[in-house]
């Protein structure tokens, strides 16, 4: 007998809370994780006001004070969403051979959609280090293009890549276009000691491809959100900038964060420096951002001297990111390792001053017709969609700090 994909729906409701969402999500991306949201981003666009300037009617002298005509310094930030997606796919055949077993079948379904959903979060969360661009990494000079053998030029960042990715290229992380029309080679091996990823064809059947160029997600180009690496650029932002609607040049420390080099000091002292001078500018920095080998690194400098300390995830207690304390001008602030911190990077937040917006929640079954489970018109099998609708917003850039350590 055929399988009534109706009775499915109520299951994977009863299943998918945001509980359990979470629980699934939040544990392997700690920054999405810690990230206060706000789901209700309704409308085309939000706008993000922020204050980056106080009144300087300001002098000894009572009628040089009145006379004055400056007020706060205002500005708004007019934020746009982007969407994602993730399908968990299971074929007919199982659901046929299954009929007589609805838990078979109901298991089968729920282990795609708990894989789709954990994509769909790394995918989320690998974009909140991103510029927009969503490039996610780079040819390494070394490669032979005449080979399917692809070497990443961080090998670190082999972490954003797995077997079955479409991958196109591009000379600019944003500017052009994408090589031979977008055309794309398929993921077919991962070596992640080497941090090299064999393709399913010889690189430069992609008409123009060379090294140097940056690597793309299918479909991903320039469509990702604003991360770190967009709120807090790695250069000041110049005249002419345009961040969603904003021109940035006129206070880049405050409108664009702080840049630190840190790159010729000990990673003890180049955090301790950093966080000193983001307090110097109003920040509160309670949590810092960065990559696990470089929080090894940190671990090894201090020896006995390292302190270690617990942040929750936002709203919910029950999962919680142990890292080192670092004492600092206004309080202490947790160093965190994350999988998708760039090597040689890192960032200091206070996290009080983002938010990630979405339109209901930002990892979620989408369900707008109230099916759960779909029938896959081009295919034998039934679907459900993952995904969501979301921008990471910041409504004091000046109060974190991008630092740069090696």
């Amino acid at each position: 007998m055929t399988m009534d994909m109706t009775k499915f729906g109520p299951a994977l409701k009863q299943l998918y809370t945001d509980q359990k969402v979470e629980n699934l999500t939040y544990p392997e991306n700690p920054l999405y994780a810690m990230v206060e949201k706000y789901n209700s981003f309704f409308g085309d666009s939000y706008p993000q006001p922020l204050q980056y300037g106080n009144p300087q009617n300001s002098s000894h002298t009572f009628s040089d004070a009145q006379g004055n005509s400056s007020s706060s310094t205002l500005g708004k930030f007019l934020l746009t969403r982007v969407s994602d997606y993730s399908i968990a796919r299971v074929q007919n055949e199982v659901a046929e051979a299954s009929s007589n077993d609805k838990g078979a079948f109901l298991k089968a379904l729920t282990n795609e959609v708990d894989s789709a959903m954990m994509t769909a979060a790394a995918s989320l969360s690998i974009d909140m280090y991103g510029d927009k661009s969503g490039a996610r990494g780079k040819i390494k000079s070394t490669t032979n293009l005449a080979t399917t053998t692809l070497v990443l030029d961080e090998a670190d960042s082999v972490v954003r890549f797995e077997i079955g990715q479409r991958l196109t290229f591009a000379a600019a992380k944003s500017s052009g276009a994408e090589r031979n029309g977008g055309a794309y080679l398929t993921v077919v091996a991962v070596d992640r000691d080497l941090g090299t990823l064999t393709m399913s064809g010889v690189l430069n059947t992609i008409s123009g491809i060379t090294v140097g160029d940056y690597i793309f997600l299918k479909g991903n180009r320039n469509l990702s959100l604003a991360g770190l690496d967009a709120w807090l650029p790695e250069s000041a932002p110049i005249a002419g900038d345009n961040f969603f609607g904003l021109d940035r040049s006129v206070d880049p420390t405050r409108l664009g964060g702080l840049r630190f080099d840190a790159s010729s000091m000990s990673i003890e002292e180049g955090l301790i420096k950093a966080l000193a001078r983001l307090c110097r500018e109003g920040g509160r920095p309670d949590v810092v951002m960065v990559n696990y080998l470089d929080f090894a690194d940190l671990e090894a400098a201090l020896g006995s001297k390292v302190q270690y300390m617990v942040t929750n995830a936002f709203a919910n207690g029950k999962i919680g990111f142990s890292g080192i304390q670092i004492k600092h001008n206004k309080g202490v602030a947790n160093v965190i390792a994350d999988q998708y911190c760039p090597r040689g990077v890192a960032y200091a937040l206070t996290m009080k001053t983002w938010k990630l917006r979405s339109l209901k929640q930002p990892v979620r079954i989408l369900d707008l017709d109230g099916n759960k489970v779909l029938r896959v018109t081009n295919d034998d099998a039934v679907e459900a969609r993952i995904g969501g609708y979301r921008q990471l917003a910041c409504n004091a850039p000046g109060w974190n700090m991008r630092i740069k350590l090696s």
